[in-house]
């Protein structure tokens, strides 16, 4: 893709932007230079990362005459063989950020996210893979230097879970989280087995947006808010008080507990941040359903033919069966280290969203 017209079109908007900030009509609008000073803050890093592209393009260029002229395997033709190299790489990196500013920002991207995980067919060794499945994003998102805080979860008998539901805040969480909704296969040798066979099992994850109070009107009387007694972990505190929280929203019928936290309103608030996401879901989902799937649909059933991705443990492999990218390192795979994947999903998703452009 010849990317030079749009770096000269990032280059023009900036300026023209610039300009308008400095009009006292914008100034006194405060709306309206909201809008504009986030707009050319988008608009500045575009077209500096042009310039800076298009003059890597001119030093690789004279690299390759270098080359042509030197005589092979002198010192100086080895000094622009190296840096041709380097530079091949950062031109790669700088094109593809590129590519993804000719696309309109999803605005759903740079929320801050909540992730859902549900064991499903299996059985116990479902339970086991969705604790394995919450310990990998946690350490991916340890290593993105995001926050992670806890929801609510409900625990199996032999350590998993059944169901756990944490948020994520950082920079870009929804952008890179999102490809990680639908079915994730395990195949291996569980725990329980003692015959040695390979077990199938599944896992449901659905990776929601954070709805923000503007986005979703809830009325009071929508909600049905009932309190109880937490059980599980957590010490004497949350054993001993009224603070597990239910929520039921009637008119959709969608019913959010949280137990986490030892305060009544701290869970009521996190139980009303989940279901803002999960109400602002299926409103994406309707209205504008190239930015979301419905809930349903993301995750399917939970049946093993509906996978997204398989992580055999035998062979030490993860596939992602919507890209056909097969990797050979599920140790370190399942420890946190999903960057080649999670990068693998986003360069799948710029390449459709241009043709779809084109």
């Amino acid at each position: 893709m010849n990317l030079q017209p749009h770096i000269e079109q990032f280059c023009k908007r900036r300026d023209e932007l610039e300009s308008a900030l400095s009009s006292p009509d914008v100034a006194n609008n405060n709306k309206k230079f909201l809008e504009l000073t986030r707009e050319y803050s988008r608009m500045k890093k575009l077209a500096d990362l042009g310039e800076r592209f298009l003059t890597l393009l001119a030093d690789i260029d004279a690299n390759k005459e270098l080359l042509k002229s030197e005589p092979a395997g002198s010192e100086l033709a080895e000094l622009a063989r190296e840096e041709l190299s380097e530079l091949e790489v950062e031109q790669t990196k700088l094109g593809l950020e590129l590519q993804y500013g000719i696309i309109p920002p999803n605005p759903t991207d740079s929320r801050d996210t909540i992730v859902e995980i549900r064991a499903c067919a299996g059985g116990a060794e479902s339970a086991l893979f969705s604790a394995d499945l919450h310990r990998m994003y946690i350490r991916y998102a340890e290593s993105q230097g995001w926050k992670v805080e806890p929801m609510d979860a409900s625990t199996s008998d032999l350590g998993g879970f059944k169901e756990i539901i944490f948020g994520i805040k950082g920079q870009d969480v929804f952008r890179k989280l999102k490809f990680e909704s639908g079915v994730h296969r395990v195949q291996r040798v569980p725990a329980t087995e003692t015959q040695g066979r390979v077990h199938t099992s599944t896992v449901t994850v659905a990776v929601l947006p954070e709805a923000e109070a503007v986005d979703i009107e809830i009325k009071p009387d929508d909600l049905e808010i009932n309190v109880c007694r937490a059980s599980g972990p957590g010490g004497q505190g949350v054993n001993t008080t009224d603070s597990a929280v239910q929520i039921q929203h009637k008119p959709s019928g969608m019913i959010v507990r949280c137990m986490d936290g030892r305060s009544q309103q701290k869970n009521k608030e996190q139980a009303m941040k989940v279901l803002r996401s999960r109400l602002l879901e299926q409103k994406i989902a309707e209205e504008h359903a190239k930015y979301a799937a419905e809930r349903k649909s993301q995750i399917g059933t939970g049946e093993r033919n509906e996978r997204i991705r398989t992580y055999n443990f035998s062979q030490s492999r993860v596939t992602d069966h919507r890209i056909d990218l097969t990797l050979y390192n599920l140790p370190t795979f399942i420890e946190g280290e999903i960057g080649e994947v999670v990068s693998a999903l986003l360069a799948n998703d710029l390449k459709e969203r241009l043709a779809a452009l084109e």
